[in-house]
């Protein structure tokens, strides 16, 4: 037996118990050997995606009509281009860690991407939550975005073999889809991401090192070899989880620009072209004696910015098709020694640092004093506020910063579009439009119930539903948010602690009045926007990604 199978074997029996009931509920998964399956796949999904419990859920697609699919997740589009995740998983309960992932697998995987992205192309039945996922991205490809596509093969064996890999070279796919494989080690690698890193740093050359305000800053040049040999002792318990996980060269023009460097005669000066990698440390020393090539021994290290052109150094440092001498490549590294009871610091640096990047900067605001507020209103309102990720799904009285902002942003901002397809900038761009000085706890609840009755419904759609329900929830939202004002004859600014518990009584007894009405609303509105053509559900998915719908409600 494999003990990191093992391990994550144990896993999966609590995530199973996690699961059970929403799979009954949503997927319709109930035997228990199916059961494991799903939950190594939401394993996985969660892992490598770095997600918050419900929305790896959300990306489960298993069952009949999956196509060779098991979960699909889409980024937001940047820069022209998003990152669609696909997931397949192979889960034996032998651990004995021996077998490849068959090589049907990814023979299934190569169907899916040549047909699921070809927006021509007619597609064989397909259940309903991998269907509303794949008409949204073949939505965006109609509007002018190129998919980059992640394969994801899971299992908790072996790589896929030498055939299956001539069946990926033979595809023709080239750099626009991407294969990786996870299984039980690189599971565990992650999931050991707390465990501290204590290694040591080979500097090239001078370095400066300065005493400042109870910290210590060095600042000097590494080898992008030291660079690729510390990833490969460390691999990504060195990344700061407030950092996404690696993206790949995929989709990310920074990335490839990185790689195309590393691969040119003009690599001796990836020093210059490169901002360079900032890490933190609670101590670090060396031999002051020395002019230089200091080796410099560090406690607790962590990557706060950087993490991005690490892992792809690494990456591409293993490609046997480097061409040129890469001894000669450098790059610019910071290394700060903070005090170990300054968090408060390390998290400014962090977002200080990262703020300009296409990051999750929800955990770089959770100690930011309106998020404090919050958690204190909202907590004296019975409700539990999450400022920061957890691994644990939420109960029913906790609300976490990220559905607050979505919530808060549909519901009371009434920018709907934004909301959903936008997430990446709600901490970001758009954090002082959500999280104003005046908002507080009580409205930050109603935002979220009625998101939460918007979002039920999409995820579980009852037959007679039409199909904008799975695209326009949080258009429905905002809609149900007009009808409670207005019931309760209010604007948002006189909603307090005064009037919320009957706020939310006449949320509970009128829900499925306002939802059905809600829904009416943007019928309506459709019908005027379009004249009253039928639309496809690529339509209706691109509608729902604009403003333009606001309008005509």
């Amino acid at each position: 037996m494999n003990i990191q199978a093992s391990i994550i074997d144990q896993r999966l029996e609590s995530i199973v118990n996690q699961i059970r009931d929403k799979s009954a509920d949503e997927l319709g998964i109930t035997e228990d050997r199916r059961l494991k399956s799903l939950g190594f796949v939401y394993l996985c999904v969660k892992t490598i995606l770095d997600i918050e419990p419900n929305d790896a859920f959300d990306c489960l697609t298993e069952g009949g009509g999956d196509f060779g699919v098991d979960a699909i997740h889409l980024s937001e589009e940047y820069d022209g281009e998003f990152t669609v995740s696909l997931f397949q998983g192979k889960y034996k309960n032998t651990l004995a860690g021996t077998s490849n992932f068959p090589e049907q697998g990814i023979e299934s995987l190569i169907r899916a991407i040549q047909y699921l992205f070809n927006p021509g192309a007619k597609l064989e039945y397909l259940n309903q939550r991998l269907l509303a996922k794949v008409e949204e991205a073949r939505s965006l490809i109609r509007d002018g975005y190129i998919p980059q596509v992640r394969a994801l093969a899971c299992n908790n064996e072996l790589h896929w073999n030498l055939a299956a890999q001539e069946a990926i070279e033979r595809s023709g796919f080239g750099d626009q889809v991407t294969w990786e494989h996870v299984n039980h080690e690189r599971l565990v690698g992650i999931l050991q991401a707390s465990k501290p890193v204590n290694d040591s740093l080979q500097l090239s050359g001078k370095a400066i090192v300065e005493d400042m305000e109870f910290s210590r800053v060095l600042v000097g040049r590494v080898s992008v070899t030291e660079i690729a040999t510390l990833i490969e002792r460390h691999g990504e318990r060195l990344l700061e989880r407030n950092i996404r996980r690696y993206l790949g060269l995929q989709g990310n023009r920074i990335n490839e620009s990185i790689k195309q460097t590393l691969h040119s005669p003009q690599n001796r000066n990836f020093y210059f072209y490169n901002n360079g990698i900032t890490l933190t440390c609670e101590n670090f020393s060396y031999n002051a004696l020395q002019d230089g090539d200091y080796q410099v021994r560090v406690e607790n290290l962590k990557i706060i910015n950087g993490g991005q052109t690490c892992m792809t150094i690494f990456k591409t440092l293993q490609e046997p098709s480097l061409l040129y001498n890469i001894n000669q490549a450098d790059v610019l590294v910071r290394l700060y020694q903070l005090p170990r009871d300054n968090e408060d610091f390390v998290q400014q640096i962090t977002y200080a640092t990262n703020s300009q990047n296409p990051v999750d900067l929800k955990d770089l605001r959770a100690n930011d004093e309106r998020q404090k507020q919050l958690e204190l209103d909202i907590q004296q309102l019975g409700f539990q506020y999450r400022r920061k990720r957890s691994d644990r799904s939420s109960r029913a009285t906790e609300i976490t910063s990220g559905v607050a902002a979505e919530a808060v942003l549909s519901v009371w901002r009434e920018r709907p579009h934004q909301a959903k397809f936008f997430s990446r900038e709600h901490f970001g761009k758009l954090y002082d439009v959500i999280f104003t000085d005046d908002l507080n706890g009580s409205q930050v609840i109603l935002a979220v119930l009625l998101y939460r009755i918007a979002e039920n419904r999409r995820k579980r759609p009852e037959s007679n539903d039409p199909a904008l329900v799975r695209y326009g929830s949080c258009f429905i939202a905002m809609q149900m948010g007009r009808r409670l004002l207005a019931d309760m004859r209010v604007t948002i600014q006189d909603i307090s602690h005064r009037n919320v518990q009957a706020a939310q009584e006449l949320i509970e007894q009128r829900r499925d009045e306002y939802f059905k009405d809600s829904v009416a609303d943007i019928e309506r509105a459709l019908q005027r926007l379009y004249g009253g053509q039928v639309l496809s559900l690529q339509q209706l998915s691109a509608t729902f990604r604009r403003g333009d719908l606001i309008s005509n409600l």
